[in-house]
């Protein structure tokens, strides 16, 4: 006879967890409690706000439909086991998740600034909005693509076999069946790597610059404004953490609506 195992005693497990409880939620209170009603709208009035939110927003969702259809292949390829240069191709897609943004910037400008590999060819993209997406494509993708390959590994390859055997070419068997599956999967990875290119700075700042209008972002627009104005800085990083928390929101309302 076989019983299922209960976790013993779970409040002192959350006696024991509430120091990292408290070292992720205290900056979130301070932020929140910190800046009144009065800087917040202050904030939303200033013209920098809404030229950065619209570059934010435009740039990142097109940084990540660029990473989902340029990631995807490249999930499922992994996710298909060891193969000739299995280990060489995960080792680079997780080298800009531990290489710091300052490094990716660098790297960036030497290879698609005007000196650049690429910029000396004529097609330079640095100092511009193409350049924000281009960051933020960088330092984003492994966060989905990681996540697509972790998700497409759960699906039971039997099922593409049968498939196939039925006459459903590979294409085919990968939409009807692969994708539905992992379909939540995918959701979350694409969440993550839209937040980490909405809060994309380091990169961005070396590799675009901080042109207002142009190319500066939400978190270069606070940057600037905590030189001046700290009361709008915090305000301007209100709204930015706002829009995170909704998205992480929307990510698990839409992940329990799938799996059930």
């Amino acid at each position: 006879m076989t019983t299922s195992r209960v976790p013993s005693k779970p409040l002192r497990w959350l006696l024991f967890s509430l120091p990292m409880i408290l070292l992720l939620m205290l900056p979130m209170v301070a932020l929140i409690t910190g800046a009144s009603w009065a800087d917040l709208q202050a904030g939303l009035r200033r013209p920098t706000f809404h030229a950065a939110l619209q570059l934010s927003l435009t740039t990142s969702l097109g940084s990540l439909f660029l990473i989902i259809v340029l990631g995807s292949p490249l999930a499922w390829w992994l996710a298909q086991g060891q193969r000739k240069g299995h280990r060489l191709v995960e080792l680079l897609v997780n080298l800009p998740i531990v290489l710091p943004p300052a490094v990716m910037g660098l790297a960036l400008l030497q290879t698609y600034g005007r000196q650049g590999l690429i910029g000396a060819l004529g097609l330079p993209i640095s100092f511009s909005s193409w350049g924000v997406v281009m960051a933020q494509v960088v330092v984003s993708a492994p966060f989905y693509i990681l996540a697509a390959a972790a998700a497409f590994r759960s699906v039971d390859m039997d099922l593409i076999v049968v498939a196939r055997s039925l006459g459903a070419s590979p294409s085919k068997a990968f939409l009807k069946i692969a994708l539905p599956l992992s379909l939540p999967g995918l959701i979350a990875g694409a969440a993550l790597a839209w937040a980490r290119a909405l809060g994309e700075f380091g990169a961005t700042l070396l590799f675009a610059g901080n042109l207002p209008g142009r190319t500066q972002t939400m978190p270069l627009a606070i940057y600037q404004a905590l030189e001046t104005d700290l009361r709008t800085a915090m305000a301007l990083a209100l709204v930015l953490t706002l829009l995170c928390f909704g998205m992480l929101f929307l990510l698990r309302w839409t992940s329990g609506r799938l799996q059930s």
